[in-house]
């Protein structure tokens, strides 16, 4: 795999997974949406948190992907997104340096957020990058003993959205923590899709994910379970905070309503792949929606 030839800019894009970049996306912008009507000035910084979330993002993915392929993980089960390393397509070294760089420009303008904000971003920054790369990298990859749904739930949900409110207002604010879990329940529920496909693959490699552990039955029902709750958290943050705006959250029902069915109705293998995407779309249009409707109100 060390030998493979160099690759083009759409095999990187590719590698890149594009689908998982709501997943970055929307906790900025729900969490932007938060602090609107609270005097923000520098809305500069919303635009930094932004690439911050971007980088980290293909950071993860580039890191995932390599570490799978040097580990055997990808093997010829897999149906999902293209795999740069196990496929044989990229070099692991090259795309082991993607990973870096991408963790590099996010620390950048996360340090830049941090000179500008507070050292505490620092830690934070810091965090997440080690937790992105140790997702499947290092010694112990945590994502193998079942716990990459924390990981997440935790920094592409809380902490990302939660962050850009406090860049923005340099406080936490209850509006953006509770529509934080609406985000992150959003982003756990691409994850989970992902790793209920690659149950039968997992299994072999023993990669232990959560979807391993409990199996198919229980992964299909807590799918279900994250769109419900996530649903239910973004109507409380409109409701209970007088951003009636937010119900536009509902404009993803019918994508979300037809994922779950899916999921429920026993889809596998590349069924999956279309309900991935999906899932995506419900994360991005309820998402945008109810961050777009929150704004309007606030």
């Amino acid at each position: 795999m060390n030998d493979a030839p160099p690759i083009g800019r759409a095999l990187w894009i590719a590698g890149a997974r594009p689908r998982t970049l709501p997943a970055a996306v929307v906790p900025v912008a729900v969490g932007a949406a938060c602090a609107v009507g609270e005097g923000v000035d520098a809305w500069w910084r919303a635009i930094f948190a932004l690439i911050v979330a971007l980088a980290l993002q293909v950071g993860v993915n580039y890191a995932n992907d390599y570490s799978d392929g040097v580990r055997g993980t990808d093997d010829e089960r897999r149906v999902g997104p293209l795999r740069l390393v196990g496929s044989g397509l990229a070099p692991a070294a090259s795309v082991k340096r993607a990973a870096q760089l991408s963790f590099a420009t996010a620390g950048v303008f996360g340090g830049v957020l941090a000179l500008v904000v507070g050292p505490e971003l620092f830690v934070v920054g810091a965090l997440s990058i080690i937790a992105g790369w140790t997702y499947t990298g290092g010694p112990k990859p945590y994502g193998y003993l079942g716990l990459g749904e924390i990981f997440v739930f935790v920094f592409f949900g809380v902490v990302a959205t939660v962050g850009t409110t406090y860049v923005l207002l340099e406080e936490v604010q209850t509006l953006s923590l509770v529509a934080s879990v609406a985000v992150g329940l959003w982003a756990t529920a691409l994850l989970v899709i992902n790793n209920l496909r690659d149950i039968p693959g997992d299994t072999d490699a023993g990669k232990n994910t959560l979807a391993v552990r409990i199996g198919d039955r229980a992964t299909r029902v807590m799918f279900a379970a994250m769109h419900v709750a996530a649903l239910g958290f973004a109507l409380w943050a409109a409701f209970g905070f007088g951003r009636w705006g937010g119900l536009m959250v509902v404009l993803g029902l019918g994508q979300m309503i037809q994922a779950v069915v899916d999921v429920q109705k026993g889809a596998t293998g590349p069924e999956l792949v279309k309900v991935l995407g999906l899932t995506a779309s419900v994360q991005m249009v309820s998402g945008l929606g109810f961050a777009i409707g929150v704004a309007l109100t606030g």
